[in-house]
């Protein structure tokens, strides 16, 4: 009785085998290899949605233990199920998804099946047809939905120096031992590589430390083992007690707590500053966010125009840039940050002034593309640059008629990073620059980023 149930069961599961089998065997007879590929691969998105709907929250995030390949990624599903394809379908569709996206082939009627110059030769212009299409639709997107008015960064810059310059003169009156260097701006406003609208900058506002009181210590050296973060330990209190430093009032377990120096500021900034009168004075409406793990301020210019400024503590030691922004997930509260963007961004343009290329104009599209989609939202600024910056080391080609082979090229290396759950740093390949994403947070993305590598034109739809 026991196999006769068993086998029950197996026929039952191979009817849909069978079926799926049948239809994608048909299909290559009548479609040929590179249609039944695109039949394939729209089958196992199917299935990659299936499995979704069936399996626990937490199972698309996992990692397969013995191939260390996540689950939305084609080896695997291919893998996972012997019956979906026959042997040489699924080398079609594997050799189909390496070279499908780049080429953007689409299959069209009338074209013969057979061998023959006459074929390449059509297929070669439609390939070229088809990449010049891809080519003039970024053009237009980033005409459209990239560009930001020169009068609207213009009004945007001038509203963040005239609130900087109120800052600094406030602070410098009611702080007057406070040790600081000058504030300055900073941020994509300031670098042209704001998209869509000019809605955010930054006010780095330096702390000057006494060098021998002082210590930075990477997070790789602590026991939380996190590079990219880093702990400021005060030092010497045998012969420099508490208090001989102002910083020392920002001190928690023996380092100095970014977190305590932002309450310090926020406490003026909230507490001290008539935020109405200056607006009035500067013709805007300035406003403290709130909640914000961050000090964050909300300017209203232009009637419905509005610009946030983040206000950033600053501590340079070591050659690094320390700055005073929480992780995301609200832990290590007594680590600094590490920021590259400066470093990262002139990297970028220095590879642009050398070759012409288009690296900033391919890195604003990918922003763009993060700033419409809820999904891709969760992606940073950085993470795009390292992304480019690593593919700058293997290709070679970066001028403006490339544009569209090097955005697909983009997103395939965003594709392997997330596939990996690790983003080197190009200036530090210690940091893992998706840290401080989740595992479901990376597989969403990974998922989301494959699907649309067989119509990468879907993501210009805004």
């Amino acid at each position: 009785m026991a196999g006769a149930g068993e086998g029950k069961s197996k026929k039952g599961d191979n009817g849909i085998g069978n079926a799926i089998d049948f239809m994608l065997s048909n299909a290559r007879l009548v479609l040929g290899v590179g249609g039944a590929a695109m039949l394939g691969i729209a089958t196992l998105a199917v299935k990659r949605m299936y499995d979704r709907a069936i399996s626990a929250p937490s199972s698309p995030s996992k990692v397969d233990s013995r191939s260390g390949k996540r689950s939305w990624e084609e080896p695997s599903w291919i893998g996972s199920s012997p019956r979906l394809l026959t042997k040489d379908m699924k080398s079609s569709v594997s050799k189909s998804l390496q070279t499908l996206p780049t080429d953007f082939v689409r299959l069209e009627p009338g074209i013969s099946r057979g061998a023959g110059s006459s074929k390449k030769s059509h297929m070669d212009l439609t390939k070229a047809r088809l990449r010049m299409s891809m080519q003039e639709k970024l053009s237009v997107y980033y005409r459209k939905h990239v560009m930001v008015p020169d009068g609207e960064m213009n009004r945007a810059k001038q509203a963040a120096m005239d609130i900087c310059s109120e800052l600094r003169n406030f602070i410098h009156a009611k702080l007057p031992d406070m040790p600081l260097r000058d504030m300055y701006l900073s941020g994509s406003l300031y670098d042209d590589l704001q998209v869509v609208t000019a809605d955010h900058a930054q006010l780095m506002v330096p702390l000057i430390l006494e060098r021998n009181l002082w210590a930075a210590i990477p997070g790789e050296d602590t026991i939380m083992n996190i590079p990219g973060f880093w702990l400021v330990r005060r030092e010497n209190m045998e012969y420099f007690p508490r208090s001989s430093s102002y910083w020392d009032r920002c001190i928690v377990g023996g380092y100095l707590s970014p977190k305590v120096v932002i309450e310090t500021f926020d406490k003026v900034m909230s507490g001290s500053i008539n935020w109405p009168a200056i607006g009035n004075v500067l013709d805007l409406i300035i406003r403290p966010v709130v909640p914000s793990e961050s000090l964050t301020l909300e300017v209203q210019y232009d009637t419905s125009k509005r610009l946030f400024i983040d206000f950033l503590p600053l501590i340079v030691m070591e050659e690094s840039m320390l700055i005073a922004k929480p992780h995301r997930n609200g832990r290590y509260e007594n680590m600094w940050r590490q920021s590259f963007r400066t470093a990262e961004t002139a990297k970028l343009r220095a590879l642009d002034d050398g070759d012409g290329g288009c690296r900033c104009c391919c890195l604003k599209i990918l922003k763009t593309i993060c700033k419409y989609n809820p999904v891709l939202g969760k992606l940073t600024a950085s993470q795009l640059t390292n992304v480019l910056l690593h593919q700058s080391e293997k290709e070679c080609d970066w001028s403006q008629e490339a544009l569209a082979d090097l955005f697909i090229g983009a997103l395939k290396e965003l594709i392997g990073y997330l596939e990996q759950g690790f983003l080197p740093c190009i200036l530090d390949n210690k940091v893992n620059l998706f840290l401080e994403l989740t595992d479901n947070e990376i597989d969403e993305l990974g998922y989301t980023l494959y699907c649309s590598l067989s119509e990468p034109e879907t993501l210009l739809n805004t």
